[in-house]
């Protein structure tokens, strides 16, 4: 009888042990840290160098046309004339060609299977705010957490001309510590894991 009572004890606490983690402040602050050390970094979306600006976007005064000369003033890139040949879909041309200056290469980050981006700052949590549970696919609860975050940020990002061509960087900048960002987790058996992750 002893020894059923002690297996019977024995075999709840293993059963505790797997349970997956509850939402509790502890579970959702490592959740984001871990999010964060993966996912943390704040790009521009420039994948893909060097960067070609046609007449056609710089006369549309499109996204690369307003940006890159901006890039180029801090000097993080370099500009030059380019011919392209021509294609089915458009004629030869030529373009401004803009390439990542060394000072540059220090911001582009690679991630995995070559796969980089252009980056300008790296967030890290300051504070789990709150959190809210609900029930996902096949059952599995899902946790949508509020958090405040801490930004290091590149030294360029003060510049007012970049500030201006990359509003939504100035903004998650100024907004270390006081703006709120939201994160849907999954939980796991090993614990709370990013939806997006």
């Amino acid at each position: 009888m002893k020894h059923t009572i002690l297996l019977s004890a024995a075999l709840a606490l293993l059963a505790a042990c797997s349970q997956p983690p509850d939402a509790d402040l502890h579970s959702m602050t490592a959740a984001v840290n871990a999010y964060l050390a993966k996912k943390g970094d704040l790009c521009l979306g420039k994948d893909k160098w060097p960067i070609d600006v046609t007449p056609r976007e710089a006369g549309a005064h499109a996204r690369n046309a307003v940006q890159m000369p901006v890039l180029e003033h801090v000097g993080l890139v370099s500009s030059s004339p380019a011919k392209v040949e021509a294609t089915d879909e458009a004629p030869a041309t030529t373009v401004t060609r803009y390439t990542l200056t060394d000072e540059g290469k220090k911001y582009f980050l690679v991630r995995e299977a070559s796969h980089g981006d252009f980056c300008a700052a790296r967030l890290t949590l300051d504070k789990v705010v709150g959190w809210e549970v609900r029930q996902g696919e096949k059952d599995q609860a899902e946790a949508l957490v509020t958090y405040t975050y801490k930004v290091d940020a590149a030294p360029w990002t003060n510049d007012a001309e970049v500030q201006k061509a990359f509003p939504m960087v100035d903004r998650v900048v100024r907004g270390a510590g006081t703006m709120q960002l939201k994160e849907n987790f999954r939980r796991t058996e090993s614990g709370w894991v990013a939806k997006d992750a």
